[in-house]
């Protein structure tokens, strides 16, 4: 847990270039594993197995909480940092950057994923509520098919995996 304990600690003021270089890193360390969990995440999604994907929401909220901390540190330094590691910050810029990218690719997957199971149950639920008719009334009738057929009446299959 070298992350966590660099990020929460909590030192207001950066006074040198070894401090704002540490700052800087492991704020970068703790973004690096939390866009590799997002990555796992979506990809999870993507294959469609959702429960080991929702396994992994504990330890993306920890990481999100100590990178979240480190970005307002940053934030508090911001003038210090620029001063003495002008090139980390553009460093941590660019990351910061591509995790927005990996991001937005997780919520297009995650509102996929949502769209087709909404659209699955709603066509279950249309079909489980087909109204029931009696066999031999109506001009739509079938002789022989029982009291109370149902057309396309099937067996009813619920994948527990998805």
């Amino acid at each position: 847990m070298s992350i966590a304990r660099r990020v929460l600690d909590e030192r207001p003021r950066i006074a040198g270039p070894l401090e704002a270089r540490a700052l800087i890193e492991a704020t970068l360390e703790a973004l690096s594993a939390l866009s590799h969990l997002v990555g796992e995440e979506t990809e999870l999604v993507r294959a469609g197995r959702l429960p080991e994907a929702m396994e992994r929401e504990p330890r993306k909220a920890e990481l999100a909480g100590i990178y979240m901390r480190g970005v307002e540190q940053v934030k508090l330094n911001a003038v210090a940092l620029a001063r003495f590691t002008p090139d980390q910050v553009k460093r941590l810029k660019l990351a910061h950057g591509a995790f927005q990218d990996l991001i937005e690719t997780n919520q297009i997957v995650l509102a996929t994923a949502r769209a087709v199971s909404e659209s699955i149950v709603r066509e279950l639920a249309g079909e489980a509520n087909l109204p029931m008719r009696a066999a031999g009334y109506g001009p739509a009738a079938t002789v022989g098919a029982g009291a109370f057929s149902r057309p396309n009446a099937g067996p009813l299959v619920v994948s527990r995996r998805l």
